[in-house]
């Protein structure tokens, strides 16, 4: 496998309870080996161009994969340990680099140690392990004591990373990935709940393993994610900001939006992260699929365009690459996370498959999409052109969301470029 190099990627997104057709519930029956699932689904990944999967949770947990019980051994609801590496084998004869879920800011109330806790109260020797606990307190599980979770779920135990041996279980856990596995990074789940102290040691630690380990946190809201993302701890984050930008603008018809947020992260001199690449996307296994969000089934090619195009690094959530339905509801994520057969897929929407293939070549293909500056070159309400250029390529983006086709004519550095750009559509030229 070459080094993992994370603008050359372009990533595929699976939450492999779902995806695999798991049970909601771990209820310790013996392994079933569902990610033979997942084997067979990489034609149809390298099919899009996809070298780079993002592999939710997979190890042994209680119901939704956020609830570890166990960070070494594969959920048996998906599997063995030997069933997974032979996926990881597969992935990396096709030249798929695999990155997976880090969920280090809690635990489900399975984990060894919080059992032990409940067991041996004071006298357990894993007291520390627990942030907040409080043996004079209560919870909705009436356990006498309390602790701190997170976003309020009792489910979730949250760890406390200042403990060196809690540290230690965890890197040690990552180490075994590396090694058996041979994973090329990690998502930090919850990233913005977790230590610093712990995302520098985790860098140290993945950087004497492997010096292309990449670190890539969830961050929801920030203001600014270099606090996040340096030269000490991740790589990268989501780019939620630009996750709301993407559709926004087109249900709004408001192209000024995300041109905006792409100036303020990328454009000229004063770009936040003109230098640094940020993780990409339209939906995920946590919000409802951009099919269920957009306005109008019209603008899912121009949103992909836009994913494609714009810096950072592109990805997929499995399903939405043929416009597959699933909306949040009543709080419940199980919409967004459904099994797929993979064996007769109902294929929904070819000609957004297709889109997909060809924005993937030409991605693959340039330089300056993979690498380039971002410079706004012409911004109206329906119509955008932006500019992506290195020293040896550069890319224009003409892009209209109206109902009307239009002429576009602009200057970008002395020369005139022009194109008629059909409804709803884009072309990207080479300057």
């Amino acid at each position: 496998m070459k080094n993992f190099i994370p603008n050359e990627c372009i990533f595929y997104h699976i939450y492999p309870l779902g995806f695999c057709g798991a049970p909601q519930k771990n209820t310790g029956e013996a392994p079933i080996n569902r990610l033979d699932k997942i084997e067979r689904w990489i034609p149809h990944m390298k099919s899009l161009g996809i070298n780079a999967l993002y592999l939710g949770p997979i190890f042994d947990s209680g119901f939704h994969g956020y609830d570890t019980h166990d960070f070494t051994k594969i959920d048996p609801r998906l599997g063995t340990n030997e069933d997974f590496k032979s996926l990881c084998k597969a992935l990396d004869e096709t030249g798929i680099h695999l990155i997976l879920d880090g969920v280090f800011n809690h635990v489900g109330r399975g984990h060894f140690a919080f059992q032990d806790v409940l067991k041996n109260r004071e006298s357990s020797p894993y007291c520390s392990w627990i942030s907040g606990l409080n043996f004079n307190g209560n919870n909705d599980r009436n356990d006498g004591l309390s602790y701190d979770n997170w976003a309020g779920h009792n489910t979730l135990v949250k760890l406390n990373l200042k403990n060196p041996q809690v540290r230690e279980h965890l890197l040690s856990a990552v180490d075994m990935w590396i090694d058996e596995f041979g994973i090329s990074g990690l998502r930090l789940d919850a990233a913005d709940c977790i230590d610093h102290d712990f995302f520098r040691e985790l860098r140290r630690r993945t950087l004497s393993k492997r010096p292309d380990f990449w670190l890539m946190g969830e961050i929801t809201c920030a203001s600014d994610y270099r606090v996040w993302m340096n030269d000490d701890m991740l790589h990268s984050v989501t780019n939620y900001e630009c996750y709301k930008g993407l559709y926004s603008c087109l249900n709004t018809k408001n192209l000024f939006e995300i041109a905006h947020s792409f100036n303020r992260q990328f454009g000229g001199e004063w770009g936040l992260y003109k230098d640094k690449t940020l993780y990409s996307f339209v939906d995920n296994h946590d919000v409802s699929r951009i099919v269920n969000v957009l306005n109008r089934h019209e603008d899912l090619k121009n949103i992909y365009t836009l994913l494609y195009t714009m810096p950072g690094i592109p990805s997929i959530y499995y399903g939405s690459e043929w416009a597959i339905s699933g909306k949040k509801e009543r709080h419940s994520d199980a919409a967004m996370r459904p099994a797929i057969d993979v064996d007769n897929p109902n294929i929904l929407d070819r000609e957004l498959m297709e889109h997909l293939k060809t924005l993937a070549q030409v991605r693959h293909s340039s330089p300056a999409l993979k690498y380039g500056s971002y410079e706004s070159v012409q911004i109206m309400n329906e119509q955008l052109v932006f500019a992506r250029s290195t020293d040896q390529d550069t890319r224009l983006v003409f892009m209209n969301i109206s109902s009307d086709s239009k002429f576009l004519s602009v200057n970008y550095k002395g020369r005139q470029y022009e194109a008629q750009v059909a409804p709803y559509s884009s072309q990207i030229i080479k300057a």
